[in-house]
């Protein structure tokens, strides 16, 4: 069996857990774009005025920092879907942050900017949310591939190493099965 990879997510979070503050500098470097990525245009617009996309990134990666040793990554993905986790929760804390100061708007399962998420432009808004009920309902590894693929748009190689896959080709048919129970699971009666 080969030795573990010195870069992967499961073996940085080690390495920041003994001090290394390179290894934190690389899995900041290497997570700041993707949060960027999937918080784009998910903050409502009412509560900008207070956070924008980076300070809610900032927030989640502090966070994270934070709670470092009470996280045990069962999978490599499982640290992606953390993050995500974080922020949606960052999110929520600013848009109740932003009730409070004169606004009255309850906090939602869907914190989306007036206008469409990219994600939302592609699908509409109907179907948002069967696409969000339906991926509600999908195991952790096919949510953590639908994700990283679909939302975050990384490449199968990409994907294969977050998520410990031997190969692409490994990644693009875990992606592609994860895909198509999520089409199914969209095709079924809302509440089955």
């Amino acid at each position: 069996m080969p030795p573990p990879n010195p870069e992967s997510t499961a073996m940085l979070l080690q390495r920041i857990r003994a001090g290394d503050e390179a290894a934190r500098e690389r899995l900041l470097a290497r997570y700041l774009p993707v949060l960027r990525r999937w918080a784009h245009g998910r903050l409502p617009a009412r509560a900008r005025g207070f956070a924008d996309t980076d300070d809610l990134v900032q927030i989640t990666l502090v966070r994270v920092l934070r709670q470092l040793e009470r996280f045990e990554p069962r999978h490599e993905g499982a640290f992606l879907a953390y993050l995500r986790r974080i922020l949606i929760n960052a999110m929520r804390d600013e848009i109740a942050r932003a009730a409070t100061r004169g606004q009255q708007e309850p906090v939602g399962e869907h914190m989306t900017d007036p206008g469409p998420s990219p994600l939302e432009a592609a699908l509409g808004r109907d179907m948002l949310d069967r696409y969000e009920a339906a991926f509600d309902r999908l195991s952790e590894e096919q949510q953590e591939a639908v994700f990283m693929r679909v939302e975050m748009g990384l490449s199968y190689d990409e994907i294969a190493a977050a998520m410990d896959k031997p190969s692409a080709n490994a990644a693009r048919m875990m992606v592609a099965r994860s895909i198509a129970r999520l089409a199914e699971t969209m095709e079924e009666p809302h509440g089955a």
